[in-house]
Parts: C-alpha cells; structure tokens; sequence
C-alpha cells in the first residue's frame, strides 16, 4: 500500500486555506469582525449588548425629540393664551377707570367674555398628535427617555 504522504498534506492544506479565505472574505462583506459566534463567542456577547444598547439609546433620542415638540408646541399655544389674557388685564384696568359709563364698561364686559371664549377655544384645540394638551379631554402625558 502505497500512500502519497506529500499530496495528502497538500490537499489539507488547501482546504484549511479554503476554509481561512472563505472566513476573510465573509467578514470582508460584512464589514464585521464577528460574524457568528464561532469567530469569537466572547466578543459577540459583548457585540450583542453594545448593539442593545445603541438601539435603547436610539429609542430614547426618538422619545426626547418627540417630547420636545411636544413641550414647544403646547408652548407656543400658552403664548397665545398669555397675549389674551395680557388684553383682558388691560381691560380690566381700563374698566376701573372712573371715567367710564355703564355702557363702555358692559362693551367691556362683552369683550372679556369673547377673550375668555377665546381661550377656551385655544385650550380644546390645542392638540399634538391628536393629543389634547391644555384641556382635561386626554391624561397626563409621560415621556420616557
């Protein structure tokens, strides 16, 4: 029996050269240095919660930035409230001027009512994704980040 010791070697060689360029090329790819576990099952763990992480951390971006608009929306309908109310405490000062009659006091009063009437309009309308934010028609909003 006759065996070629030299030819055997070289075949093993080449399929473990084989086996080593298929790995290069596959993290080559990729852009991975791990690409299954068997390639470093420590570091893919690890890699696993890194990449758990990055994702959480992405999600609360994405909360705090909605939460943001959400702030400065409802802010910018307070502002719109404070201008008529900064109108109804000139009124006000305007009407316990003593040289008022009666009648420009009740157009006053007629105008008070319309600011008031206006802010309850802003309140029910002011909405964020449907969300009602100055009236009592949706819950508390929480951000979680």
């Amino acid at each position: 029996i006759n065996h070629n010791t030299s030819a055997i070697n070289a075949s093993r060689n080449n399929s473990i050269n084989a086996a080593n360029l298929s790995k290069t090329q596959e993290k080559l790819s990729s852009g991975y240095r791990i690409n299954r576990a068997s390639d470093d099952a420590a570091g893919m763990g690890v890699a696993g919660k890194i990449n758990a992480q990055i994702r959480g951390l992405s999600q609360a971006s994405r909360n705090t930035s909605k939460a943001i608009n959400f702030i400065q929306t409802t802010e910018g309908n307070l502002n719109e409230v404070e201008k008529v109310l900064v109108r109804m405490k000139e009124l006000a000062v305007q009407s316990g001027n003593g040289t008022y009659s009666d009648a420009d006091r009740g157009s006053i009063q007629i105008e008070i009512e319309q600011l008031t009437d206006e802010i309850n309009r802003i309140a029910d309308q002011a909405q964020y994704n449907q969300m009602h934010m100055l009236s009592n028609k949706s819950a508390a909003q929480n951000v979680r980040t």
